[in-house]
């Protein structure tokens, strides 16, 4: 099932009638004081960057704007007690997560301390064995290895109740850095727990961002001359992205400079994924979403994850190498286990009866890799356009599932609804985890399905389920320009919260017949009034175009190809071309 979008066009400057909406006298006067492309400064405003002071930070964001590190919760508790285990030559334990976000905070974290002369032991979980987050089994097995005095948690342990009095009865302090939502039972009792969802500002950071503010805070309070944080950006960019949380405020400003410093990385082991990737400089976004990213999940995904966290703290060339092309292996793996879940998923919700799917899908299945089930609960919600969740069930009847949502449902408050149904779950609001027994699976089913046609029905959007394209800006080919493309690298990086711009053109035709690239892609030459642009639309060779002229919605990138530069335009959706307003 393919449901078709409803096309919304944002408003043109002069027309806008919504809140921080700017007149086209204003674009055009911006456009003059910055140098920039009228259409740029249009698409910053919208966004809600039209005062220039707003404007200024948000195109030029500056490492000088970051805020103070100790204005985050717990911070003055977490650097005393790091700096006291740092002082007296303690047996710290590095306890992270088995994601990007957790690999390479744990490296981050790893890094920093080294600098300050403590050798911490690093310990990742195994996803199968020991489960997601602070587990007993996992700090049992930590304790048994390294038996620290100090354990750090990252992106893990805020509602990890029970495994930090586990930890405190054995005499074992707990410092917690994480990023996850509170839980309305009361968070870890430990001695510090840093976490920005605990206070008023930075809802917004992962726990790689987190790091960072730790770093920043010890280096404040005890400056070290041979350490510079700004190399560790890379690693901050790495968490950011690939953990899909909001491009905003100072994510914005570790993005937009974390991936200038993955362009010259010192780190041994990114320079040789980079190379196994395929990522070429300038880094993008979505080199880090799709090809860096994948590569680091995918050993935590099928096994351990610390391959990957090897491979991020390795000074050897050689072992790097290895690494990478170890992880390349994994992601291969990864790529056919998502296959055979994927075709397994689709063929189950498709037979699911209609009034099952209606508001929500909960489809759960024998075998289905636990490692795979978010990335194909993703796929699905995207096909559906409906709060998804994906369950992987063992030989016990134990499911382990991931689900994604849609904006305006909450994948917390719904597991929240079904808590006496389920093992465990949490996570955000539009991505979560949970472990489910098969004799409650149905029920949860169920439940889960009510309770998110109960939000559908209450919500002020009656359309909350129909599917959206939303249009920034309606342009003609004769803009697209390469004088465009060096205003539009200002709106870098993109991502959650400030998506790549969508575009559109109104009645372009072929020019010549489309072409299907690798059985997959259809690369087409577009024509508007004498205008011509490439074009390709990825995935979507099975897809039947209608009759020209077309609408056609869009995004742009910069392509360099034997010294050439050139625009490069993605097509997203093609329909019958639309009357035209006039005037």
């Amino acid at each position: 099932m393919l449901l078709q979008p409803e096309w919304i066009v944002a408003a043109p400057p002069e027309k806008m009638a919504v809140e921080g909406g700017i007149a086209l006298a204003e674009v055009d006067d911006l456009a003059r004081q910055f140098g920039l492309a009228p259409l740029v400064i249009r698409l910053a405003a919208q966004r809600g960057f039209s005062d220039p002071e707003k404007l200024e930070r948000y195109l030029h964001p500056r490492l000088q704007d970051l805020s103070d590190p100790f204005e985050m919760p717990g911070m003055t508790a977490a650097v005393e007690r790091i700096f006291k285990a740092i002082d007296a030559g303690e047996k710290v334990v590095l306890y992270g997560d088995y994601d990007v976000d957790g690999v390479t905070s744990v490296a981050f974290l790893h890094t920093i301390l080294k600098a300050y002369g403590i050798d911490a032991a690093t310990f990742l979980p195994h996803r199968v064995d020991e489960g997601y987050g602070l587990s007993a089994a996992g700090i049992e097995r930590a304790l048994a290895e390294f038996q620290p005095t100090l354990f750090i948690a990252a992106d893990c342990g805020t509602n990890s109740r029970d495994e930090a009095q586990m930890l405190r009865e054995k005499g074992i302090d707990l410092v917690i850095l994480d990023h996850h939502e509170p839980g309305e039972s009361g968070t870890a009792e430990c001695v510090a727990l840093v976490n920005p969802k605990l206070g008023d500002d930075f809802h917004y950071l992962c726990t790689g961002g987190v790091v960072f503010k730790v770093a920043h805070a010890l280096l404040k309070t005890r400056p070290l001359d041979s350490f510079d944080l700004r190399q560790c950006l890379d690693l901050v960019a790495l968490a950011t992205v690939a953990d899909i949380v909001p491009l905003v405020d100072e994510n914005r400003i570790f993005v937009r400079r974390g991936l200038a410093q993955l362009d010259r990385t010192s780190n041994i082991g990114l320079r040789a994924l980079k190379i196994v990737a395929s990522v070429q400089s300038p880094s993008r976004s979505f080199d880090v979403g799709f090809k860096l990213g994948p590569r680091i999940n995918a050993a935590g995904r099928l096994n351990s994850a610390q391959d990957s966290l090897n491979l991020l703290l390795t000074t050897d060339p050689l072992m790097a190498r290895t690494l990478a092309n170890q992880l390349e292996q994994y992601n291969r793996e990864r790529q056919q286990l998502e296959q055979k879940t994927r075709d397994g998923a689709e063929a189950t919700v498709a037979g699911l009866p209609e009034e099952e799917r209606a508001a929500a899908i909960v489809a759960g299945g024998d075998g289905w890799h636990p490692g795979v089930v978010g990335i194909v609960a993703s796929r699905i919600c995207r096909q559906y356009h409906r709060p998804s969740i994906i369950v992987g069930f063992d030989e016990n009847g134990l499911g382990k599932g991931s689900g994604r949502s849609i904006p305006g449902v909450s994948l917390v408050e719904a597991l929240d609804a079904c808590r006496d149904l389920i093992e465990s779950g949490g996570g955000h609001d539009m991505a979560a985890g949970l472990t489910v027994r098969k004799e409650n699976f149905d029920a949860f089913r169920k439940r889960f399905h009510d309770h998110v046609a109960a939000v559908v029905a209450a919500h002020e959007d009656s359309t909350l389920l129909d599917p959206k394209l939303k249009i920034d800006a309606q342009v003609d080919f004769s803009e697209l320009t390469l004088d465009l493309l060096d205003s539009y690298e200002l709106l870098r990086p993109f991502g959650s919260k400030n998506p790549q711009p969508q575009l559109m053109a109104a009645g372009v035709s072929p020019d010549g017949e489309p072409r299907i690239i690798k059985d997959k892609h259809i690369k087409l030459r577009l024509e508007q009034d004498g205008e011509v642009h490439d074009a390709i639309w990825f995935n979507a060779a099975d897809r039947k175009l209608p009759r020209p002229p077309w609408d056609i919605a869009f995004t742009i990138d910069r392509n360099e190809w034997r010294g050439k530069i050139s625009l490069s335009i993605m097509l997203q959706e093609i329909r019958p071309a639309q009357p035209q307003p006039k005037g």
